[in-house]
């Protein structure tokens, strides 16, 4: 049965190609339906339930996702398994060649926070708020800065480790951390991106280490 799903949806998609030879004109064929990048920003850390992805990306029906995961499966972008016991259940996870799509992705959200037309005032994912971290980390703010930093936000935890001017992010509980920051995503975003200061999240750990950390991620510059 998803054979067959994947053939109809492999025919369907060479009905409607760019006949354009260039890599971008294919990049748009595999993650330019609307969703699909999304979709896959939201497996950049790791697997999840289909009920994790509907609930971070609350603006998309159930029906869409499911096509958007079937097309990016049909397209080896992301693939379903079954966690082992006692958990059992089946989430979606990106393959490796999916992941290589991340980092370009997150660029461009850098590049459209540019635009006058973009609203920070929207809701973020617990996984784009981590990500605003890895895109926006300035080199010249952090040289000389080694530190593991956590982040609780409810029941998901993540591990963002600075060494070198790069940031890597684990997810998972935010153990052994120099400071752990603790609160809902948009709290944490105004808190470091909003220029809020550390007054509207819970932190914990090396102070000075979390007054500096927060000002690591300037926003980029508006057009215009």
């Amino acid at each position: 049965m998803q054979s067959e799903k994947i053939t109809k949806l492999r025919k369907k998609e060479r009905k409607r190609p760019y006949d354009d030879a260039c890599g971008l004109a294919h990049a748009l064929e595999l993650v330019g339906e609307r969703w699909a990048m999304l979709v896959l920003r939201e497996l950049a850390y790791g697997p999840r339930r289909f009920s994790e992805l509907k609930a971070d990306l609350p603006g998309i029906s159930a029906n869409v996702l499911s096509q958007r995961l079937a097309e990016l499966e049909a397209r080896s972008l992301v693939r379903r398994v079954r966690l082992p016991p006692p958990a059992s259940v089946q989430v979606y996870e990106a393959t490796e060649w999916g992941l290589e799509a991340v980092p370009v992705i997150a660029s461009l959200g850098r590049w459209a926070a540019r635009s006058p037309l973009h609203d920070p005032t929207l809701p973020m994912s617990h996984v784009s708020f981590m990500m605003s971290l890895q895109t926006l980390l300035s080199p010249e703010r952090s040289r000389g800065m080694d530190a593991r930093v956590g982040f609780k936000m409810g029941d998901i935890g993540y591990v963002a480790t600075l060494c070198g001017g790069r940031l890597a992010i684990e997810r998972r509980e935010p153990e052994d951390c120099d400071a752990t920051f603790a609160g809902t995503p948009m709290q944490l975003v105004a808190a470091i991106h909003g220029g809020l200061g550390l007054e509207t999240v819970k932190v914990t750990g090396d102070m000075e280490l979390a007054k500096r950390f927060v000002t690591l991620f300037p926003l980029p510059p508006k057009i215009g």
